[in-house]
C-alpha cells in the first residue's frame, strides 16, 4: 500500500495513469514525486509495454496500482467511475485508441467536466505522421536537433532518450498539466493537453534559432559554442582512458582553466578560430598527462568550469550530489530524489514501486467503482 501522501505541493492532486512507455509514466512519476495521488491502471499482463520487471522500474514509484482490462466494457467503466473523483488522466496511446476503448475525452467530461485530461504522443494528435510509429531518435531527427548534436565531420550523436521522451515528452505534459489545472481553477472546465515529443523537442531548440537569426550558430555540427565547435567547450581523455568536462566559455573562466593546465591564456589565440586547432591539440596533450581524478583534485573548487565526467555510478558518491542528497535510496535501489525542492512543502520520500495490482480492492473502493466485487470475480479487474 502506498504511503499516505499528505507532503510535497501537489498533496491532494489525484492522478489516473492509463499504464503506458517512457514519457508517460516518468510524467506521472514526476506528479507523484511532488505528493500527488497517482493511481496507475496497469494491463492484465502488468507489464505497461516496458521490459523493466516491476519491483525494479523506478519510473513506477510513488503510486498505487490496480490491474483493470480496459478491453472489456467494465474496465473502461472502472476507469470512468475513477475519472469521476480525479483532477487529472494521463494517456500514451496513438490517436483514437483511446476513444475506442470508450476513454476519449468528450466520454470522460461526461463524468467529470473539471478534468484535465493529459495525453503523450511522439507526432501529436493530428498531422500526416500521427498514426505512425515512432521512437526518441525519430522524433528528434524531424525537429533538426538530432543534426545539431555531435562532432564536426562525424554522424550525429544520440542523447540516449533524455531530450526527446523525457525532455520534450514528459516535462511539457507535467508542464501542460500543471497550466490546464490553473485555467480550471478560474474556468471550472477541464481541456485537453496535447504534449508531442515533436513540440517539446523542438521548443528546447529556441536558443539554436535565435543564435542563427543573430549569424551566432551554423547549421552545421561540430563548428559552434556548444557542440564542441570551441577548445574550450570540449571532453577531454585523461591518461587512464577517462575523460574531464571543460566549458570555459567566458573570458575569466578560460583564463583560470589555461592557467590550471599551465598553458599560455593568452586572448589573442582564444580570439582567432586559425589558432583552435594547435590550441586544442595542447589542451588535449595536457589532459592526456595526468589520470582524470588527478585533474578533479586540480579543478575542484576553481572557476574554470571544469569537471570530471563521472560514470552513472560514480555519480551517485559525488560530494555535491551527496552533499544535497540527489540519490536516495528507494525500495532497496539507489536512484534519484524527487526534483526540484521546495522550502515549506518539501516532497514525501518516494515509496518503492508497486506490483501490479497491488491497490485494486483499495483504490477502486476508494474512488467508489461500482461493483468491484463483480470486477474482481470476473477477472475483469485483479488483485494481486
Amino acid at each position: 500500500m502506498v504511503e499516505d501522501r499528505t507532503s510535497g505541493p501537489l498533496a491532494g492532486l489525484r492522478v489516473v495513469e492509463l499504464a503506458g512507455m517512457g514519457p508517460g509514466p516518468f510524467a506521472a512519476m514526476l506528479l507523484a514525486d511532488l505528493g500527488a495521488d497517482v493511481v496507475r491502471v496497469d494491463r492484465p499482463s502488468g507489464s505497461g509495454g516496458t521490459v523493466i520487471p516491476p519491483e525494479l522500474d523506478a519510473l513506477r514509484r510513488g503510486r498505487s496500482s490496480v490491474v483493470l482490462d480496459l478491453r472489456r466494457p467494465e474496465g473502461a467503466r472502472a476507469v470512468l467511475d475513477m475519472v469521476a473523483g480525479a483532477d487529472v488522466l494521463i494517456e500514451g496511446n496513438r490517436p483514437g485508441v483511446a476513444e475506442r476503448l470508450g476513454l476519449g475525452p468528450e466520454q470522460c467530461w461526461m463524468r467529470n467536466p473539471r478534468l484535465v485530461y493529459a495525453r503523450m504522443t511522439g507526432w501529436g494528435q493530428d498531422g500526416p505522421l500521427a498514426a505512425s510509429a515512432g521512437h526518441d531518435i525519430t522524433y528528434l531527427a524531424v525537429t533538426g536537433a538530432l543534426h545539431a548534436m555531435g562532432r564536426a565531420g562525424e554522424r550525429p550523436a544520440v542523447p540516449l532518450n533524455l531530450v526527446g521522451d523525457f525532455g520534450g515528452g514528459s516535462l511539457y505534459l507535467v508542464l501542460g498539466i500543471l497550466s490546464a489545472l490553473y485555467e480550471t481553477a478560474r474556468s471550472g472546465l477541464g481541456q485537453v493537453v496535447d504534449a508531442a515529443i515533436v513540440d517539446g523537442a523542438a521548443s528546447l531548440t529556441t536558443v539554436l534559432h535565435a543564435m542563427m537569426a543573430a549569424g551566432m550558430w551554423h547549421d552545421k555540427r561540430g563548428v559552434n559554442m556548444l557542440d564542441t565547435g570551441m577548445p574550450w567547450y570540449d571532453v577531454y581523455e585523461t591518461a587512464d582512458g577517462r575523460h574531464m568536462a571543460v566549458g570555459a566559455i567566458e573570458p575569466k573562466f578560460y583564463e583560470e582553466l589555461m592557467t590550471l593546465l599551465g598553458l599560455d591564456p593568452g586572448e589573442e589565440r582564444r580570439k582567432d578560430p586559425a589558432e583552435w586547432p594547435v590550441l586544442r591539440e595542447e589542451i588535449a596533450a595536457v589532459f592526456r598527462s595526468r589520470p582524470r581524478d588527478d585533474w578533479a583534485k586540480v579543478f575542484e573548487g576553481a572557476d574554470a568550469c571544469v569537471a570530471p565526467v563521472l560514470s552513472l555510478l560514480e555519480a551517485r558518491d559525488h560530494p555535491q550530489l551527496a552533499s544535497r542528497q540527489t540519490f536516495v535510496e528507494v525500495g532497496g535501489i539507489r536512484q534519484p530524489a524527487p526534483a526540484p525542492r521546495f522550502s515549506r512543502t518539501p516532497a514525501p520520500v518516494p515509496a518503492a514501486p508497486p506490483a501490479p495490482g497491488a491497490d485494486t480492492r483499495r483504490v477502486l473502493t476508494e474512488y467508489r467503482v461500482a461493483g468491484v466485487d463483480t470486477l474482481l470475480a470476473s477477472v475483469v479487474a485483479v488483485q494481486a
